[in-house]
């Protein structure tokens, strides 16, 4: 158990390798009540979010997910990556990293009470955090081992939010996760938390911790903020452009990220599979020709492919099939620029 964002959480139960295989086998389940939940509500609460936020809601609707960005008005960058849950017609769930709730509540004007008004709409952005758990069950079996305990949550589609209750206890499942495997993701009250996990792995579903949630994601090819996203970054960068909607209406962060789009970017994520079973670290040089062109935002070893993988931002013109080396600590790491993901089913 460590501590990360305030929370105390566990790396691992058995082995990350174990948890990993898994995931990728059968079913992990994962405590990720670390995320941040605010409720936003209120007639006003759409124009609110589409206000601060890269993604269009219009694309979707109540009962949808939906992954969008939250930019910095200044240069862009991505003050965070967030999940959106629509929930009912001016209900929504909005769920950020953990270290960044506070920040997100303070860009859609939290402090406000039901009823209250707020830039002239009557909203509430409410933090509930400390009063639900999410537990995040992902997996190729996933909804098949979840079905006899839970069937409402194992059946609701990809990207899909629903009410659903875990015997007497209410809450929601959504069709979102972060490992590249299907499944869904349970919100529960923080008192019943404990039953649902003990019954969730009654069922079959292995308990998995961090480490190889950052292995999953890693060979998902999946950005982690403060690695991939976070200041001096954005989404066009990172490879995101999908998630930017320049054609909604105004949002924060819009003018700098069109004025990027049309220039074009000064460099890009990539991802570079390496020889052997040594990683590349954070912060490592990527060499091209012996000259060092950029650096390594995460690296680690993959389970599933049996060699080391990596995630960089390089200049454009390295792209796939460029061979280049890694700097790790004066030794230098074989490798080839390669597309993303770099392990999919």
């Amino acid at each position: 158990m460590v501590e990360f964002g305030g929370w105390d959480m566990p790396i691992q139960y058995t082995s990350v390798l174990d948890e990993h295989r898994a995931c990728r086998t059968t079913a992990a389940v994962f405590d990720v009540s670390h995320l941040g939940s605010l409720r936003v509500q209120g007639p006003g609460s759409h124009a609110r979010l589409q206000a601060a936020f890269t993604n269009d809601l219009d694309r979707i609707g109540p009962g949808r997910a939906q992954y969008t960005h939250l930019c910095d008005p200044a240069d862009g960058h991505v003050v965070d990556d967030i999940i959106v849950w629509w929930l009912d017609a001016d209900d929504f769930l909005v769920m950020p990293n953990a270290s960044n709730t506070d920040r997100i509540a303070e860009a859609l004007g939290a402090g406000a009470g039901v009823g209250a008004v707020v830039d002239g709409h009557a909203d509430a952005v409410t933090d509930v955090t400390a009063t639900r758990a999410v537990l995040a069950v992902q997996g190729p079996r996933a909804r098949a081992l979840l079905a006899p305990v839970f069937p409402a949550a194992a059946a609701v589609p990809r990207f899909g939010v629903a009410p659903v209750t875990f015997g007497a206890i209410a809450g929601y499942a959504a069709g979102t996760g972060y490992t590249g495997e299907d499944g869904v993701e349970l919100q529960v009250p923080a008192a019943g938390a404990t039953a649902v996990w003990e019954a969730v792995l009654g069922a079959g579903i292995v308990p998995a911790g961090l480490g190889c949630r950052d292995t999953l994601r890693l060979e998902a090819g999946l950005p982690l903020h403060g690695h991939e996203l976070g200041p001096g970054i954005t989404p066009l960068q990172a490879g995101l452009a999908w998630v930017v909607r320049f054609d909604k209406g105004d949002f924060r962060g819009r003018a700098v990220l069109l004025a990027e789009r049309e220039r074009g970017v000064a460099r890009r994520l990539v991802g570079i599979a390496t020889e052997g079973r040594q990683p590349a670290r954070q912060g490592s040089a990527v060499l091209v020709d012996g000259t060092a062109v950029g650096e390594v935002t995460s690296g680690n070893f993959s389970p599933m492919l049996g060699h080391g993988i990596a995630l960089a931002f390089v200049p454009p013109p390295v792209g796939v099939g460029t061979g280049v080396g890694i700097d790790v600590r004066g030794r230098t790491l074989a490798g080839e620029v390669v597309a993303l993901p770099f392990w999919s089913r």
